[in-house]
């Protein structure tokens, strides 16, 4: 996987576009959560007035009774700042989180939505690692960025209202540490973005060669290649090492930043505090509230700019996430949709390589599928059938040629109007089979689904389950052999009713047993729709209306089954060589 065939990374200004989009219609809840935790900050300035007030009231031998009213106010004060703050931290976590699902919801449909040949050529690790890690990057700058964020910025602010409120000198504690901390925060936003978009693109390298690893397993073990699956990851991981104590350094660097900051605060405090008391402008009282406000800030501008870590960290994360859901390719905003009955399916010239220097896989390929015939394709491995059934089902487009589904181009139909391909990989979702059924059809009555079943003859061994359509199936569920997830699949399709169908040996995984059940089960599925079969066994192939042999990425022989026999072409030997097996 290299760098510029990743998934595409937002720019700013996109990603800051999303973020209004996600919060659009909630500027009330907006402002609701502001003016509460404005208040909240506001409340919290009676603490260090309270203790200034006492000292005031010490110092002029007030009374106990002006001492005790002092404290009552600062106690009902604290209190009710207490309150305001929880509440703006829980609404404000509730405004954001909800804008979080509609990111994960986003992410995952634009993550279905892309081209399989766009995931291929970014590496699945890429992908993975945007869905999982930066979302989960997201989340934790969400829980723990956002109430600091929130909580910390009105203190600031109303804090500084109360310097001024005190003694407008006293704002010179402003101008000496702002200059520190502007720096602190320049240096950081400008060197901690890079480094958490380089330790986000590490993790998703690492995950790519992980992922790569154990889905490949058994060749790996075959070929012998666990020693150099392992130097990948290891590469991979020490990657993501050398990454993060970059953002580490960052960090430690920050903090010294900030030290030096509030130890230039206090002494300011100190100075003018002294001056104005000297002076007579100010009392004690007032000198030690404004040591107080400022000892106060310690918290919300280092939690501030503390906070940029998890904020820095997921705006990097975001942008990736954001780059997806803006590099997937939904349907065009003129989609075509076709209407229901059989259609057309027909390529013109189609020829296709999978990459600018890699050899030609199609050359000039055409064929025309009439509505409701099913055709079969044939040939020897490597022939460039299942690229076809590809191209035929949107999964990648021809580098010259067209292919059209009734008088439409491909490219121009809605997502739900396409070609429907089936393969031979067939996954079985965990929970009640009844809902696995209803991937495709969330409609359907159990009848319907009853009877989608029976048609490619899985109601048999259904009913015979522990708990029939209820039944867990999948990981930790009822274990089903290939052949019954074959029909489950078979049974999805029926329930889904796509005029087009594309399988893609989509029975080559049953057993010899198992074949014509099966076969038996595909043929009632395709009944009355225009299909394209990539025939495994050329028993299929010749249940099909039609025939179409393929070799070398040319179609070299068309006809029905008995005619290509009689012709002693490539598929007479095909079929002679298939029946000595069989026989």
């Amino acid at each position: 996987m290299t760098a510029d065939r990743t998934l595409a990374v937002a720019d700013g200004r996109s990603t800051l576009a999303y973020v209004r989009g996600l919060l659009a219609g909630r500027h009330w809840a907006l402002a609701g959560v502001v003016t509460i935790l404005f208040g909240g900050a506001a409340l919290g300035l009676v603490v260090p007035w309270g203790f200034g007030a006492m000292v005031d009231t010490a110092i002029d031998s007030g009374s106990t009774a002006d001492i005790a009213r002092i404290g009552i106010a600062m106690a009902v004060a604290a209190l009710g700042s207490a309150v305001l703050t929880g509440l703006g931290v829980a609404l404000s976590a509730q405004l954001f989180e909800t804008a979080l699902a509609r990111l994960r919801e986003d992410m995952v449909g634009a993550a279905l939505a892309l081209p399989q040949s766009r995931v291929e050529e970014a590496g699945s690790g890429d992908l993975v690692s945007r869905a999982t890690d930066d979302v989960e990057v997201v989340s934790e700058a969400i829980a723990t960025g956002v109430p600091m964020l929130s909580r910390s910025a009105f203190t600031v602010v109303v804090t500084a209202i109360g310097f001024a409120a005190l003694d407008w000198r006293f704002l010179a504690v402003i101008v000496v540490i702002v200059p520190v901390y502007w720096f602190a925060m320049r240096m950081f936003l400008t060197v901690a973005p890079p480094v958490y978009r380089g330790e986000r693109a590490a993790m998703a390298r690492r995950a790519h060669h992980v992922l790569g690893a154990v889905r490949g397993l058994a060749t790996v073990h075959a070929f012998g290649l666990v020693g150099r699956s392992a130097e990948r990851i290891d590469a991979g991981s020490w990657g993501v090492v050398k990454w993060s104590m970059r953002a580490r350094i960052t960090n430690n660097r920050l903090f010294g930043r900030l030290n030096f900051a509030e130890f230039l605060g206090m002494a300011t405090i100190v100075i003018v505090g002294f001056l104005l008391v000297d002076a007579g402008s100010a009392t004690v009282g007032a000198a030690t509230t404004a040591m107080l406000l400022f000892l106060r800030l310690f918290d919300p501008i280092a939690g501030l700019l503390l906070v940029m870590d998890p904020i820095q960290s997921g705006a990097a994360s975001l942008s990736r996430i954001v780059g997806v859901i803006g590099d997937g390719e939904g349907p065009p905003e003129d989609a075509v949709a076709v209407g229901s009955g059989a259609r057309r399916l027909q390529t013109d010239a189609v020829t296709f390589r999978y990459h600018r220097d890699a050899r030609t896989v199609l050359h000039e390929v055409s064929i025309v599928v009439e509505p409701g015939e099913t055709v079969a394709v044939v040939g020897s491995s490597g022939a460039g059938k299942t690229t076809l059934a590809a191209l035929l089902a949107g999964i990648h487009e021809p580098e010259s040629g067209t292919i059209t589904v009734g008088d439409v181009d491909l490219r121009d139909l809605a997502i739900d109007e396409r070609p429907v391909l089936v393969t031979q990989e067939v996954h079985v979702f965990s929970g009640p089979l009844i809902d696995d059924l209803r991937l495709t059809a969330p409609d359907a009555t159990p009848d319907q689904v009853r009877s989608a079943l029976e048609a490619v003859g899985a109601w048999e061994w259904v009913a015979l389950l522990p708990d029939g359509l209820e039944t867990v199936v999948g990981a930790g569920g009822h274990a089903l052999t290939p052949m019954r997830e074959q029909q489950i699949a078979l049974a999805r399709l029926m329930l889904l009713d796509p005029p087009v169908v594309i399988f893609d040996e989509a029975t080559a995984d049953a057993d010899s047993a198992d074949a014509d059940v099966l076969e038996d089960g595909a043929q009632a599925a395709l009944e009355g729709r225009t299909a394209l079969v990539i025939a495994h066994r050329l028993t299929q192939a010749a249940r099909a209306d039609r025939i179409l042999v393929m070799e070398g990425g040319r179609i070299v022989e068309n006809g029905t089954h008995d005619a290509l026999r009689r012709a002693g072409g490539r598929y007479a030997e095909l079929w002679s060589a298939w029946s000595r097996f069989r026989g």
